[in-house]
């Protein structure tokens, strides 16, 4: 009898967004999140993520001044050059080995992408990165942290009570132009009052005549603007006496254990530097009140945009899934209408801004929670490397969720994925910390959806991506998210048969299907009784690519016996087999 696998952890529903972030759809770095735009420098963090790096050129690691700088920069960093490539600028005065050595790497990579097409294939599955080392995600209990990443935290945790209590975030040092303005005028008011005082002076010298009760109305003028100056004082220094409330994704700081979990993130992505990660939590701050986050969460920027990025059930570990789907961008109108100019660019920014925010905000912060997401980027009918208005929009996305939206991306996995992609990854993968690159998984279109059901059950994928999950709708009210699917792998050239024992007279209803087809299939009812018939429900049928994805079919048993499905895989190919089936007693 078919045995039901057990569902998977399941947390409160997921977010509507990304790193990371991300963005475009999201792209999240290893310190950003969620992302938009076709690149991988989106943040990635994740349990159980392997580390990848691909076969061939490589460029040496940066200097170690340099070290902070790429794990900063990766993604942006590069896009940056290959921006500076496209606008002429003057030269650099000096120009140091690595840069050498990148451009060097660059021609490299360039060659091999434009090696002859029939040398495609084997060019793709030379650069497929390989696991080195596997990433798991790291606990946010303090008692599970090492003595030194615990001493981290408390240290961190002191600079920001000193800085809520002397108000640091809220009032930002004046540029250095503002500073030179404030003084010149200062310096014009103490010389117009000045000379002001020396005329009064010398008119009092040819004056001889006293008027006493004009000085009195003077006196009374004057005490007025003494006491609103020193109320306004007092209330100034009441202001000041208490310390200033700080949310960030919606988590007060220092109120709850939830702010360690805010603050382990900055140390995670500045490797536990506390001075680095506290400039970062106060850039973060400036940089949210600048951009309006709390008011922009509210705001209704359309819905041009929900089929690029969307939340889909959990992974196996109860990770919400993020699904960003670049071949969109294929629709002129849309890519038109989205990245044609700045004020586009920048609408599309703020969408995705908020759409990550809305996300975030659904995560549980507590110690014990799951407060990272699981990323899918789907490279099918990509947009290429050479759509400068898109190219655009990722970096400026890049460069926000890097700094802004640090430790958000529990594992990056790139499916559909093409040879120039793999080409470009090999380029921009030396600036990557071997922690970011140990979150990304790549998987071609053969092997996407095997790659997706390693990390994400068969029931919780969409069914566009090889999975039997639909969104909940009267055409298909039979089974959730909550009801398992079995995986069985077909062999090449074999038959598999799902056997269904039938106890008693019952309604059964089941779901079937065989990612990418290229299958026989049939259905029937085989009774116990000797003397009975087999019911054939469903001839044996050639599938094909084409077919529904899912079968979908119900049976009324009157009698015990057994339902027989049956997958004949005449390919030199194995297959992967998804079904589940519910069963629903009645009485005569």
């Amino acid at each position: 009898m078919a045995q039901e696998s057990t569902p998977p952890p399941v947390t409160p529903p997921p977010p509507p967004s990304l790193e990371q972030a991300p963005p475009s759809p999201a792209m999240v770095k290893d310190k950003g999140d969620l992302p938009p735009a076709p690149a991988p420098a989106e943040e990635a963090d994740s349990p159980g993520a392997k580390g990848k790096e691909l076969q061939g050129p490589t460029l040496p690691p940066p200097p170690e001044g340099e070290q902070q700088d790429s794990r900063s920069s990766s993604l942006a960093a590069m896009m940056e050059k290959e921006e500076s490539v496209s606008s002429p600028q003057p030269p650099p005065e000096e120009k140091t080995e690595v840069t050498e050595k990148l451009a060097a790497t660059k021609e490299e990579v360039v060659a091999v992408a434009v090696a002859d097409t029939g040398k495609e294939k084997q060019v793709q599955e030379n650069k497929v990165p390989q696991t080195l080392v596997s990433f798991k995600e790291e606990s946010n209990l303090v008692s599970d942290l090492s003595d030194i990443e615990r001493k981290a935290l408390e240290e961190l945790k002191q600079l920001v009570h000193e800085a809520l209590n002397t108000h640091q975030f809220s009032t930002a040092p004046p540029k250095k132009e503002e500073r030179q303005s404030v003084i010149v005028t200062q310096e014009a008011q103490t010389t117009q009052e000045t000379s002001k005082n020396e005329a009064s002076a010398s008119e009092s010298d040819v004056s001889t005549e006293i008027k006493p009760p004009a000085e009195t109305q003077e006196s009374k003028v004057e005490e007025t603007p003494e006491k609103e100056s020193q109320e306004v004082a007092k209330e100034e220094q009441k202001a000041a006496s208490s310390p200033e409330e700080i949310t960030i994704w919606g988590i007060p700081l220092l109120k709850d254990d939830r702010s360690d979990v805010v603050l382990l993130k900055f140390l995670r992505a500045r490797d536990f530097k506390v001075r680095d990660a506290f400039v970062m939590i106060k850039n973060t701050i400036q940089w949210r009140r600048d951009f309006k986050i709390d008011e922009l969460v509210d705001e209704d920027l359309g819905d041009d945009l929900e089929k690029v990025v969307f939340m889909h059930g959990y992974d196996r570990e109860g990770h919400p899934v993020c699904y960003n789907v670049y071949g969109e961008f294929q629709n002129k109108e849309l890519y038109q209408k989205t990245f044609s100019d700045e004020e586009k660019r920048l609408k599309f920014l703020r969408w995705r801004i908020q759409f990550l925010e809305r996300s975030i905000r659904k995560l549980d912060f507590s110690p014990s929670g799951i407060s990272t997401v699981f990323q899918v980027n789907d490279l099918k009918n990509s947009p290429g490397p050479g759509k400068r208005e898109l190219r655009l929009a990722t970096k400026q996305a890049l460069l926000l969720l890097q700094d802004n939206y640090p430790e958000f991306v529990a594992k990056q996995v790139f499916i559909n994925v093409p040879w120039w992609y793999l080409a470009f990854y090999t380029m921009i993968s030396p600036f990557m910390t071997q922690r970011t690159k140990s979150k990304f998984v790549f998987a071609g279109p053969s092997k996407s959806a095997e790659t997706l059901f390693k990390y994400v059950s068969p029931e919780q994928v969409p069914i566009q991506y090889g999975g039997l999950s639909v969104d909940f709708c009267d055409c298909n009210p039979e089974f959730t998210f909550a009801d398992p699917a079995t995986e069985i792998t077909v062999k090449p050239a074999t038959k598999q048969t799902v056997e269904i024992i039938i106890y008693e007279k019952c309604f059964i209803v089941w779901e079937l299907r065989v990612v990418g087809w290229e299958v026989s299939y049939s259905a029937e009812f085989v009774p116990d009784s000797k003397d009975a018939y087999t019911i054939i429900m469903t001839k044996p049928t050639k599938m094909t690519p084409t077919n529904e994805p899912v079968v979908s079919n119900s049976f009324k048993v009157g009698e015990l016996g057994k339902i027989l499905l049956t997958v004949d895989n005449s390919t030199s190919k194995k297959k992967k087999l998804l079904y589940r089936f519910k069963i629903n007693p009645f009485s005569d």
